[in-house]
């Protein structure tokens, strides 16, 4: 049988979600978590790598098993696991869901501090002097004339194509919290830290609007700014083509 977990993490704890030697990671300690409490080695498919510090707010995951899980398991589950995972939910699904390949839209937040604040050390980016947030919504709507995100991604990774469909892009002022939503269908490794990156620079008016243009039609890692600090970009929805209304 086939089952879906939702859950929640707090990346800083974690090399980010998939399994690697010599590190702790998300997808590694619920493998062993389910080992100990239901005494079965199961492997986790997830819907997607976060990197080391990445937050998710909203993560689906998937696993076989043979044993009849009910809602018993989510407790007895979170009882084992680390404060910094929750587990929120599991659903008996068809056995062709895939947790990854069948997502059709993915979201991500990312987290701006424009004043200085103690509380949210772990969840933002705290950036000095002002922002320009016009400028920085004006530049961020252009994304959306684009697919080919090459410019944004991490270097030599194992992907076919760079190409994304993007479906939002914009910031919000909240509080003296800048929010940074982006949707797409699927996102590249670092995508997100590194088109906020190159937008604060936007904001900063180290760049002109002309400038972002020409990084992104670059397709050159190299022409983008920094990727902005993990700690700031949270994972919020996962979406499949049966959580749409019919």
């Amino acid at each position: 049988m086939r089952y879906k977990l939702e859950l929640s993490y707090f990346g800083k704890d974690f090399h980010g979600w998939q399994t690697q030697p010599n590190a702790i990671s998300v997808q590694q300690t619920i493998e062993d978590a389910i080992e100990v409490v239901f005494r079965e080695r199961v492997g986790i498919v997830g819907c997607g790598r976060t990197d080391t510090g990445v937050h998710a707010r909203k993560y689906i995951a998937h696993f076989d098993s043979d044993q009849c899980f009910d809602d018993s398991f989510v407790a007895k589950l979170n009882n084992y696991l680390p404060y910094s995972i929750a587990v929120h939910n599991i659903i008996h699904v068809n056995e062709d869901f895939h947790a990854r390949f069948d997502a059709i839209k993915r979201s991500y937040e990312y987290q701006i501090c424009l004043t200085k604040n103690p509380f949210l050390i772990d969840y933002s980016w705290f950036v000095y002097g002002g922002l320009n947030v016009e400028k920085m919504n004006v530049a961020a709507k252009k994304l959306l004339d684009y697919t080919d995100f090459t410019s944004f991604s991490k270097l030599h990774t194992d992907v076919k194509t760079n190409n994304c469909k993007l479906v939002e892009a914009f910031f919000s002022d909240q509080g003296g919290v800048l929010i940074f939503k982006i949707s797409a269908d699927r996102f590249l490794r670092n995508m997100v830290r590194a088109i906020v990156g190159t937008l604060v620079e936007v904001g900063k008016e180290k760049i002109s609007l002309d400038d972002f243009v020409k990084i992104i039609e670059a397709k050159d890692r190299g022409a983008a700014g920094q990727s902005a600090p993990a700690e700031g970009l949270f994972l919020t929805d996962v979406i499949y083509p049966t959580d749409q209304p019919r």
